[in-house]
């Protein structure tokens, strides 16, 4: 990699953490708060969500980082003579977007990249630039080769309940209500950067979960064949998710399949057993 190009991205990209430290990324960590505590999201954080749920019954919310926090993340991590790039979740999910570009506009040499997704669906723009820049292109080049490739993120969850997200205040009581009573398992797919509601599923939750893992591969058939991504929070049967990677497996032999585990942002508004399968799906089919 050019020495004067660095990658970073907030705590949302959910990249395995022995890649971050393999490729030296600096991670600035969005805010959880859990009632009155505020916490970063990192390792551990996501254990800490799900004991504050069961106890207190309310949903931890999370926040964007202030534009101050991002000129003395920005100062840190960018080398002294080249540049860094960052990348933030979807400026339609969150403020981190437009934080960090009002702190890069006072500096230079500071890209910030809107990857229009989440989760490891901001982490594939994240992969995607550190083999350009392992590659020798410049940070020019990186963010324009980068942004015709973000339209191409395949981003989409599904949950087995909707009680994080009625407690988040994105679906109503009965919404809620009817999908408990109904075995409902909504998926959430993100489109022109906004999370919006998918397929609904019924049945038991592993069966669905391959039925969505089936329907995604099929509906998004022209795969970039480098990484796919099945990331996942706490699953109450985690055998599936090795099930999930066969599926994927004999479907498409990607040259990486990677399973991550989700970090404190996805968890809060998801909640446990929710699991995604996220990979770019070129447009020149």
């Amino acid at each position: 990699m050019d020495k004067n190009v660095r990658i970073s991205a907030d705590s949302i990209c959910d990249l395995p953490p022995d890649y971050i430290r393999e490729h030296n990324i600096p991670i600035m960590p969005l805010i959880v708060n859990m009632g009155e505590t505020a916490v970063e999201d990192g390792e551990g954080v996501a254990d800490q969500i799900y004991a504050f749920a069961d106890k207190t019954h309310q949903t931890p919310k999370t926040a964007a980082r202030s534009t101050g926090d991002y000129k003395e993340f920005f100062a840190k991590h960018k080398p002294a003579k080249g540049a860094l790039i960052h990348f933030t979740v979807s400026a339609e999910l969150s403020a981190s977007y437009q934080s960090a570009l009002l702190a890069s506009q006072e500096m230079t040499g500071v890209y910030v990249v809107d990857s229009r997704s989440l989760s490891t669906g901001t982490g594939l723009s994240v992969v995607y630039a550190i083999e350009l820049a392992e590659a020798g292109l410049s940070a020019d080049e990186i963010v324009k080769k980068v942004a015709a490739k973000i339209p191409e993120t395949q981003a989409s969850f599904l949950t087995k309940s909707l009680t994080y997200l009625h407690r988040g205040g994105r679906c109503s009581g009965t919404s809620r209500f009817l999908a408990s009573a109904m075995a409902i398992r909504p998926q959430i797919v993100v489109v022109n950067g906004k999370m919006i509601p998918g397929k609904k599923y019924m049945g038991i939750y592993t069966l669905v979960l391959k039925r969505y893992v089936n329907d995604i591969l099929s509906a998004f058939n022209n795969p970039d064949l480098n990484y796919c991504f099945i990331t996942h929070t706490r699953m109450d049967n985690p055998e599936i998710v090795e099930e999930i990677k066969k599926l994927v497996a004999a479907k498409y032999k990607f040259a990486h399949i990677v399973e991550t585990i989700a970090g404190g942002t996805i968890t809060s508004h998801c909640g446990p057993n929710t699991l995604g399968v996220l990979y770019f799906n070129k447009k020149d089919a």
